[in-house]
């Protein structure tokens, strides 16, 4: 069994292998742009194989390579790989050496991650989260142009009426040219994004996304994205570990009998982290609790850690619906559940 450790780079990777059957050991360095990395994997076709990386970004091309050639892939925790190595000199060849170490002493970090096709999903999600992010800036811009010309019409600019007042305005040359680009630019954002809503509720038509969408304030987006990043429920041992994935709770630095707790950590997905913090501003309004949950901590911190805190009950509640295979009726429907 061929056993490599892989120090991923974009444009190349530092490689550190042994063969457990004939002993034989060495390093190499391979280049991407050549294909030089594809023939050496190539090779080994036919022979069982163990690749262990760094969880890193732009990879995605390498893992489709070894899944087409058979060859195993296991990721790992880039903090805990770190934190496993005792000398302070990091080289690319040592960073090998070391991945190859814990993977031939079995005390590699293995970490959990999507398949192909749930990270092509993921795609789809971001896509469209970032074209309604452009489309609000457009809409923001044309609305400050409307309000300096005494147009205060809120939401009911972007009606048929509204539309025609803002484009009757009269304005000088760059204003009015700033005006007719951002009104095309924002056609033709909202032409893109509806094949995208449509995709998307075609793919929120699932049991488990629709299980989660019971539950008041959560759309078809935050449940899709909620299914996508979590994958498999099972691998959290609690509230508290899905809520740490997520990135949901506070950096702590306690020693000495005092806790000091800061911020919180955002180490998980940015993406499900908004979504969520923009589902609690709507699950406030229609759930009780949660409710009194965010007026309890506005008044005592602020509204910024309320919304965030109930962000966080509100992916534990979803978590928990998901491994019970109950929507929010069946959980939260009757009988009190404070604290």
């Amino acid at each position: 069994m061929w056993i490599i450790g892989c120090d991923y780079h974009p444009r190349f990777q530092q490689i550190a292998f042994v063969n457990s059957d004939t002993g034989e050991y060495g390093t190499a360095r391979l280049e991407h742009a050549d294909g030089e990395a594809e023939r050496f994997y190539r090779r080994l076709v036919g022979q069982r194989v163990r690749v262990g990386i760094e969880a890193s970004g732009q990879s995605l091309w390498f893992e489709r390579l070894l899944g087409e050639l058979g060859h195993e892939l296991w990721t790992g925790d880039p903090a805990e790989i770190r934190a496993q190595m005792v000398r302070k000199q990091k080289t690319d060849s040592r960073d090998a050496e070391h991945i190859l170490k814990l993977l031939w002493e079995e005390r590699f970090p293995r970490v959990w991650r999507p398949s192909l096709v749930e990270r092509d999903l993921r795609q789809l999600v971001l896509h469209r989260h970032r074209l309604v992010q452009m489309r609000t800036r457009v809409k923001n811009q044309l609305q400050a142009l409307a309000m300096n010309q005494g147009l205060c019409q809120k939401k009911k600019l972007w009606s048929r009426a509204g539309r025609a007042e803002l484009q009757a305005l009269p304005l000088l040359p760059w204003a009015g040219r700033r005006r007719q680009e951002l009104l095309q630019l924002h056609d033709q954002l909202c032409e893109l994004g509806r094949p995208l809503d449509q995709a998307v509720r075609d793919q929120a038509a699932g049991e488990q996304v629709q299980r989660l969408m019971t539950h008041p304030g959560v759309g078809e987006v935050t449940a899709l994205t909620f299914v996508l990043t979590i994958g498999d429920p099972q691998r959290f041992a609690s509230g508290r570990h899905l809520a740490s994935y997520l990135g949901l709770i506070p950096q702590e630095a306690s020693s000495g009998g005092k806790q000091r707790l800061g911020r919180i950590s955002k180490q998980g997905n940015a993406l499900l982290r908004g979504l969520l913090a923009e589902a609690a501003h709507i699950a406030v309004r229609h759930e009780p609790e949660l409710g009194r949950c965010w007026r309890r901590l506005a008044m005592k911190k602020n509204r910024q850690i309320a919304t965030i805190a109930v962000a966080r009950k509100l992916a534990v509640r979803l978590w928990w619906m998901w491994i019970r295979g109950l929507d929010y009726g069946a959980m939260f429907g009757s009988g009190s559940h404070a604290g």
